[in-house]
């Protein structure tokens, strides 16, 4: 799974993909990426994605959440992953760089396994 979300978060940095993320999903990156690379890489890396054009980070919000329950309901998704179908509807895109195998079961998102 880690070399899996460096190849992903290296075509990012690479400009190869248009990326939207929350600063929520990105503390999500760090949890995972944090063993895998020395505190400083992995500070740059964050901090590099921060500065890329091709990459839109969206605030969470209060209402964020409750828009996110509403959707939790429907799908029986854990609340951060509800927010992500929210979000992902809100802004038409379709595909998901995820680990998380329930992404391939809602309808209107393919879920990218890898690279």
């Amino acid at each position: 799974m880690k070399e899996q979300a460096k190849k992903i978060i290296s075509n990012v940095s690479q400009v190869k993909e248009q990326t939207l993320t929350t600063v929520l999903h990105i503390s999500e990156m760090v949890n995972i990426l944090k063993n895998g690379l020395p505190k400083d890489l992995l500070t740059q890396t964050i901090l590099g994605l921060f500065m890329l054009d091709n990459v839109t980070i969206k605030d969470v919000t209060k209402d964020s959440y409750f828009a996110a329950i509403a959707i939790d309901e429907d799908l029986k998704l854990e609340p951060k992953d509800a927010l992500v179908v929210d979000i992902m509807r809100q802004s038409g895109i379709r595909e998901i760089y995820s680990f998380d195998e329930h992404f391939s079961q809602i309808e209107g998102i393919t879920r990218l396994r890898g690279l």
